[in-house]
């Protein structure tokens, strides 16, 4: 780990050692700055910002409106080496509860738990490169609100110069980077690009019969009908958007499944019935990420992010 600090022994305990830092142990002056750099890009599907006192006054509103949040990192799929930097894909289960009020309304006083990926570049101890997708949709349900109620109730305010994230308003940050070429990271960008192309088909020749799996909406679903459910109601909704794969990971570890992490767009129209109801002819951007494990019968456990209340926003702005 040259570059970084003695006490991670490796990217995957750096990054789970500075979350815990940062979100648990409340290390949001001096810690933040140590570990993000003064001007780290963060995309997440409702925006794009820059810089770390940003990211910092965001983190802190988060911890006002859920004080007692705690992130259970359940992986890091991680690619690159220290001299050109790492990319860690890494999947975090939150619990919290609302007490206090903020951005998702007055406090309710009620528990959540909801997932996030965050894709972070670091390089000699500091993220300067991030892409985060937290499940909105689910945490939103889980408040007492439907995603499309809640998002047109914010539409209004978008900064249209950052929000939501799109092509239009990105910019070329320090990583540019693909991944790797690892068979894993192949295997699951190959079943994607299949399902994107309509080929629904290859979930029951892909999926294990027995797939665990966890959706957008913090929906668990078991087996092919609730991946073809899933997958179908996405890509009806916009069937001529572009899908394109943006990062793609594959990791063989001791003592671990194989898997995958793939960080993807859909970016066109909504010019379908599905998960989005009526087509409008809105111009929509998907932000995606999609983690996976194999087994000997196939994918076993699914993770796919996106969210819901960005796409909402989009389609309800184009509807006036």
């Amino acid at each position: 780990m040259k570059g970084f600090d003695e006490k991670f022994r490796d990217f995957p305990d750096y990054i789970l050692t500075i979350t815990r830092e940062i979100w648990e142990d409340r290390g949001l002056g001096a810690r933040m700055k140590d570990y993000y750099h003064p001007q780290v890009i963060v995309r997440m599907p409702g925006g794009i910002s820059f810089g770390e006192p940003g990211m910092t006054a965001a983190t802190m509103a988060t911890l006002a409106e859920f004080p007692d949040r705690i992130l259970l990192g359940e992986d890091v799929i991680w690619s690159g080496n220290p001299q050109v930097g790492m990319l860690s894909s890494h999947r975090i289960l939150s619990t919290a509860t609302h007490r206090g009020s903020g951005a998702f309304g007055a406090a309710t006083g009620r528990k959540v738990k909801i997932r996030a990926i965050a894709d972070c570049y670091a390089k000699a101890n500091q993220i300067s490169d991030e892409w985060l997708i937290r499940d909105n949709g689910g945490l939103v349900r889980q408040l007492g609100f439907d995603p499309r109620d809640w998002a047109r109730e914010r539409v209004s305010g978008l900064d249209p110069e950052t929000q939501p994230f799109r092509p239009e308003v990105d910019v070329t940050g320090p990583y540019t980077g693909r991944g790797n070429d690892n068979e894993w990271g192949q295997a699951l960008a190959d079943i994607l690009t299949r399902i994107m192309a309509g080929e629904l088909s290859v979930i029951t020749g892909q999926y294990d019969r027995a797939c665990h799996l966890e959706y957008p909406g913090a929906v668990t679903g078991h087996g092919w009908d609730a991946a073809d459910a899933f997958w179908l109601g996405l890509r009806s909704s916009f069937p001529s958007a572009v899908f394109t794969i943006h990062h793609q990971i594959g990791l063989a570890d001791a003592n671990m499944p194989p898997r995958a992490a793939i960080r993807w767009s859909l970016d066109g129209t909504h010019d379908g019935w599905g998960a989005f109801g009526k087509p409008t002819g809105a111009k929509v951007h998907v932000m995606g990420i999609s983690h996976a494990e194999f087994g000997p019968w196939g994918l076993r456990r699914e993770w796919t992010l996106l969210d819901e209340t960005a796409i909402w926003m989009q389609i309800l702005r184009h509807e006036g």
